[in-house]
């Protein structure tokens, strides 16, 4: 009988690098671990590699000079929109660098009282207090004299002065404005970088049905390589990560053959069906801070076929309310391992029951992996997870 249900273990690994054989390094860690811990491969196990360590190993880098570069050639008049960017120094900051680098002028459209994950640009308080409402077109100045004293609770800094800093910094000019319609970047240019992440198909079809004729997204730049750069076809500069002062680290590109080779390696040392994935950014939001965590265009970009789908599981708390109301103890608790069991039998039935949110596995399993390893000093890319397809029935 089990009496323990998932188990999950962050696995350190030696310092990745870039060029590194990092499905070897996966599996020796994997493997050194299992010595040390005592534990045994099963079926289903799932490993979890994080996207950072993939793109490093795949040196997928590019400068500042290459963002500016690929700028320059699709915005020849070098007098741009950038829209929803976020407030981050991490995520968006170089790239703003690179924005700045190849235009003579920028205008930056923010979104308010907060950024698309929840970055709060101004003290929604004094918002509610004023003359302005979510309808409102705000222009610098009036940002500056009603909302201008705001602080990022977690930075402790003024985002939008440390932006037009580092803008004024590349010898560009810039100027703000704070409305939650893209459109309005139109009364300023019609050359518009949209920098949202999830609503970005939504905000460029809202603005080239407005009549923008030269716009792109950030997925849409660095997807080819830009002298000799890294690259990526699908995200661009979507999920990238600042790496030093003048280049970043983009989202991984190759992560497709490194699932299936450690899953391959991992079949032949343990003769197990174990599932593997990378994974970026969980897919939850702080209640505290009020921050979506998912900054990355996805959680998993890659993974192997048994990670596909939502979940299929019984509300445990639903049925013993309701179906089993009258019901304790074993007696109980045998019955609802009997609908699991039909539940199981017809996996094309209805996925979810009355009572779950409809999630897909790798939102979830991603999120887990996120709060495990965290982004500090933990030295654990790889997660380990055991049991996560288990249910009652399972003993």
């Amino acid at each position: 009988m089990r009496n323990v249900g998932t188990v999950v273990r962050g696995i350190r690994t030696p310092i990745i690098k870039e060029g590194d054989d990092l499905a070897n390094i996966v599996v020796d860690s994997l493997m050194r671990a299992k010595e040390s811990e005592k534990f045994e491969f099963r079926d289903k196990d799932i490993v979890a590699i994080t996207e950072a360590v993939v793109g490093i190993s795949e040196g997928n880098y590019a400068t500042v000079d290459d963002i500016a570069d690929d700028l320059r050639e699709k915005f020849p008049l070098k007098n741009i929109g950038i829209v929803f960017p976020i407030l981050s120094r991490n995520r968006f900051s170089m790239i703003l660098k690179g924005i700045a680098r190849a235009m003579d002028k920028i205008t930056i459209l923010l979104s308010f009282p907060s950024d698309e994950v929840g970055n709060g640009i101004l003290d929604e308080d004094n918002l509610r207090n004023s003359k302005y409402d979510l309808s409102s077109v705000i222009s610098e100045k009036e940002y500056t004299k009603v909302f201008g004293s705001f602080i990022h609770p977690f930075t402790g800094i003024n985002m939008v002065d440390f932006y037009r800093e580092l803008v004024l910094k590349e010898n560009c000019q810039v100027e703000f404005v704070f409305a939650n319609d893209p459109r309005i970047i139109l009364d300023y240019t019609n050359d518009v970088l949209n920098c949202d992440i999830h609503t970005r198909f939504k905000t460029k079809e809202m603005l080239v049905e407005a009549g923008c004729k030269n716009i792109y997204s950030l997925d849409e730049i660095m997807s080819n390589s830009v002298n000799g750069s890294g690259f990526n076809p699908k995200y661009g500069l979507l999920g990238s990560n600042k790496s030093t002062e003048e280049r970043l680290k983009l989202f991984p590109k190759n992560g497709d053959k490194l699932v299936l080779d450690i899953q391959k390696q991992l079949k032949e040392k343990t003769g197990k069906n174990i599932e593997v994935m990378v994974y970026g950014d969980g897919a939850f939001k702080d209640p505290v801070g009020h921050i979506w965590e998912l900054a990355d265009p996805v959680v998993s970009p890659f993974y192997t076929s048994g990670l596909e789908g939502t979940p299929n599981e019984l509300k445990l708390k639903y049925i013993s309310d309701n179906k089993f109301a009258e019901l304790r103890g074993e007696e109980l608790k045998e019955a609802i391992k009997e609908e699991i069991k039909k539940k199981d039998k017809n996996l094309k039935g209805n996925m979810l029951s009355q009572g779950t949110t409809p999630r897909r596995l790798t939102d979830l399993i991603g999120s887990l992996c996120d709060l495990t390893s965290g982004s500090g000093d933990k030295g654990t890319p790889v997660v380990f997870i055991q049991g996560y397809f288990d249910n009652l029935a399972d003993e």
